[in-house]
Formats: structure tokens, C-alpha cells, sequence
């Protein structure tokens, strides 16, 4: 197995690429996107896991990534012996229209095909995806971690929650202030329209990424609610996924499989599900967190401390020579001066001695 890092689009520098070889990380997920909050200096470096379920984020205006852009942060990350070995998380300024179906559905989905050309053309196996209206959206932030270390979760279901999705968002972020007005809403769809939306989307860009050689991995729901302000969500429960992967029929379409998504859901078991993805060879990359208890009261912890027994998981990859990739996500923030750092570093230690006692 390989043990990787995700780094946020503001991350993407040579002090936090040496961070992460140091951590023992030897394959990179790098974000498409990044936001900032409303009213903040977009220009903002620090870590900004987190704040956009507490509030309203805005997406960046880009370009889709071209080929040249991609080489050279391959290059880069060269030099810190790192491969890039998966993009993550489209911004919605290229596919708002695409999850809602809009007047700029069909050339966003040229762009989507063209990112996944250049990927493929760059030697980038893998494009991490999260088919949502609502996104991340709902959670809390407090001392839930071992010895009040910060972390994210939820304590029953919120104003947010049931608030309605304005015009000019998706993913919880502002791709269009100019749409946003007082009582404007995204009009609610049922969770048949949602299914058929992400089916065309796969039916146009599965056979491009085929053909490129990359690979679509779906993110779960999270939260996994049934609904999340007023729209429906693709999945909230493990099995939900498995019959959207198998109704795709290819190789090229696996999950972007979130231990501490799946162990959030109402119902399901952990184990069971990633025994079912392992084997069938449907699981691109994996999020190794672990949460305690369920939604809509649940907690996210350290990797080491939740309701998942972490050992177990990798036993279970190893039973079926799982050989992708594995990063850390949503590690709390610990009290001291670099409080992501510590995090991310105390889970990227126990990763890597999971996987060489396991």
C-alpha cells in the first residue's frame, strides 16, 4: 500500500511538500480548489480545514488546469520524492451547472473532459470527485478530541441543515455572488433527479477518462443525511454506493472510499463495506479517519481513539492486496504552535505503523 498526503490548493509549495516526505508520505493528492470564508482575505495561507461547514465559503475563479500546469507540479513534487497520484475535489465555478443541471451543463462537461485529458496525458492515474448540491454542510467545530484537541462533528441537526441552498452556491461555496438574494433559492430535487444527473455525468466523462487512462473516484455523502439543506443526497447509506458503482459497469469508476464517511452512516458495517469495494478491486484511494458514534451525533477523533479498529481495516486491504493509496483526513488540531501539523503528523505516524505491523 501506499501512504500519500493531501495538500489544499494553497498548500502546494515546496514547505509543505517537504512537510509531508517528512511525515513519510510518498504520494500526493492535490486539491483542485480551495476557498476562503466570506468577508476573509482570499489571500489567506493558513490551514483552512473545516471552516466552510460553519459558514459560507467562496470558490476561486481558474482555469481548468492545463497539461503544462500539471507537468510542472509533478516536477516539483519530484523533488521532494513525491508522485502526484490523484486531483481531488473539482471547483464549482466548472461544474455548478453540471450538479444542477444548467445552461452551462454541456461546456462544463467539456471541461471536465479536458482536465481529465490533461491528467491522463500528465501521467495523473486518478480524479477524486464529490457529486453534491449541499457538499459538506452542517457540522460543528469544538473540543471533541482526546484531551480537547479540535475536531469537527455533530451534535443533532442545525439551522444550516434545513437552511435552503441560495442561487449562486453549490458545495456550501459562492461560485456567483452576483446570484445571491434574499429569499432566492435553489429549487428543491428529488433524490431520482440527483441519480440521474450524476448518471449522465458519468455516461459523457467515463469513456474519456477510459480512454486517458484515469480513474473516477466517488466521495460519500458527508454528513450522510438523507437530506442536506433541502436537497438529496446521492448516498447515506454503504449500500446506496455499491449499487452506484456497479450500475457504472467500469474499471474506471471506483470510490474515493472515507472510513470515517462510512462509519458516520445510520446504518452499515464498516468492515463489510470495505471488504465488498477490496475485493471487487472498486476503491481508488482511501481517507483513513475515525469518528465515534453515528449521525446525527457523531464526533471525529484521532485515527486512533473512534469507533473504527484501524488494524482491522488494513488487515482486511491485505486480505485482498489492496495496492493503492492511503492519506490521512480531518486529523485534529492539536494545542500547540502548528496545530494541523501536529495532527496530520501524529496520523501519518500511526498509518505508517499500521502498515508495517499489518
Amino acid at each position: 500500500m501506499k501512504l500519500g498526503f493531501g495538500l489544499y490548493k494553497q498548500m502546494l509549495d515546496d514547505e509543505h511538500f517537504a512537510f509531508a516526505r517528512q511525515a513519510g508520505a510518498t504520494h500526493i493528492v492535490a486539491h483542485l480548489t480551495d476557498y476562503f470564508n466570506k468577508g476573509e482575505d482570499e489571500n489567506r495561507t493558513d490551514q483552512p480545514v473545516g471552516d466552510q461547514e460553519m459558514g459560507w465559503g467562496i470558490a476561486k475563479k481558474e482555469e481548468v488546469w492545463p497539461y503544462e500546469t500539471l507537468i510542472s507540479l509533478k516536477k516539483r513534487l519530484a523533488k521532494h520524492g513525491l508522485k502526484l497520484e490523484a486531483l481531488e475535489n473539482i471547483n464549482p465555478v466548472f461544474w455548478h451547472d453540471i450538479l444542477l443541471d444548467g445552461p452551462k451543463r454541456d461546456e462544463q462537461v467539456e471541461n471536465v473532459k479536458q482536465l481529465v485529458r490533461n491528467m491522463g496525458k500528465a501521467g495523473i492515474p486518478i480524479l477524486g470527485y464529490y457529486f453534491s448540491l449541499a457538499g459538506v454542510a452542517g457540522r460543528i467545530r469544538g473540543r471533541f478530541a482526546r484531551g480537547g484537541a479540535v475536531a469537527v462533528g455533530m451534535e443533532g441537526k442545525s439551522e444550516v441543515i434545513d437552511t435552503p441552498i441560495p442561487r449562486g452556491m453549490v458545495w456550501n461555496m459562492i461560485y456567483d455572488s452576483s446570484q445571491i438574494q434574499p429569499g432566492d433559492i435553489i429549487e428543491p430535487i428529488s433524490r431520482q433527479e440527483l441519480i440521474r444527473r450524476h448518471r449522465d455525468f458519468l455516461n459523457e466523462i467515463l469513456p474519456v477518462a477510459e480512454e486517458s487512462g484515469v480513474q473516477l473516484a466517488m466521495h460519500p455523502d458527508d454528513p450522510p443525511l438523507k437530506e442536506i439543506r433541502k436537497q438529496p443526497r446521492l448516498g447515506y447509506q454503504p449500500d446506496h454506493f455499491k449499487e452506484i458503482i456497479k450500475t457504472s459497469e467500469s474499471p474506471n469508476h471506483v470510490m474515493e472510499l472515507c472510513l470515517g464517511t462510512i462509519a458516520e452512516m445510520a446504518s452499515g458495517d464498516i468492515y463489510e463495506t470495505v471488504e465488498h469495494f477490496a475485493k471487487r478491486d472498486e476503491i481508488g484511494y482511501i481517507h483513513f479517519r475515525n469518528v465515534r458514534n453515528r449521525v446525527p451525533y457523531y464526533k471525529e477523533t484521532f485515527v486512533d481513539e473512534g469507533d473504527i479498529d484501524m488494524a482491522r481495516i488494513v488487515q482486511i486491504l491485505r486480505k485482498h492486496d489492496y495496492r493503492g493509496m492511503i492519506i490521512p483526513d480531518h486529523a485534529p488540531q492539536m494545542s500547540c504552535e502548528a496545530p494541523w501539523h501536529a495532527g496530520m503528523a501524529f496520523s501519518m505516524g500511526y498509518i505508517k505503523a499500521l502498515l508495517q505491523y499489518f
